[in-house]
């Protein structure tokens, strides 16, 4: 018997895993059915559950491969200790190439962040991602102190929370309100609220 390379393997749990993502933004975790991943990918349910034991399981993978995109780009980009002169640059030059990778849409973002309230091992492996990328913005905003760029006093913690909150606010807009919204729209609102001056 022929063995199966790695490759395949690899194809076809992206194969069922692309196809369960389908399913999920059109019609929601919790309508879509096993079977309706296995019409939606043209699999038998043997070669499915070879890979996925349960639909929940389906879901954290899901959710893997997307914060694994995430947390690599931002991780990218805490690499560099000479960060661009803005965070807003940052920020949005990331989300651009993280948008141009992602094979899923925000809203579905969104319905996973929902999930993890009743699902223990989602909640888990988004918490993970999370923290990830919490590090990475740190070491950026450390960077910027470091150059003097940003004030000392500011726990680069903070900074780290209040741009996640600009990012993830950012996908809220794109499933909810405006699916064309650009990540540079972050760059210069970004640009202007650091521009502010006090008389």
């Amino acid at each position: 018997m022929a063995r199966v390379s790695q490759e395949h393997l690899d194809a076809r749990r992206r194969q069922i895993v692309a196809g369960a993502a389908r399913c999920f933004a059109r019609d929601g975790f919790h309508a879509t059915s096993m079977q309706d991943v296995l019409r939606e990918t043209g699999l038998s349910a043997g070669a499915v559950y070879r890979y996925f034991p349960s639909k929940d399981a389906i879901i954290v993978a899901l959710a893997l491969d997307v914060l694994r995109q995430v947390g690599g780009a931002f991780s990218e980009a805490a690499a560099h200790p000479d960060p661009p002169a803005q965070p807003g640059d940052v920020l949005a030059d990331t989300l651009n190439a993280v948008l141009a990778g992602l094979d899923v849409p925000p809203s579905l973002i969104l319905q996973v962040w929902a999930e993890t309230l009743r699902n223990p091992e989602l909640d888990a492996v988004l918490q993970h991602g999370i923290a990830g990328v919490l590090a990475s913005w740190t070491t950026i905003a450390e960077n910027y102190q470091r150059r003097g760029l940003m004030r000392a006093d500011v726990p680069p913690e903070h900074v780290a929370r209040t741009i996640l909150a600009c990012a993830q606010g950012f996908l809220v807009q794109r499933a909810l309100i405006a699916p064309d919204l650009p990540p540079d729209v972050l760059r210069a609102g970004l640009r202007g609220l650091t521009s502010l001056t006090l008389d």
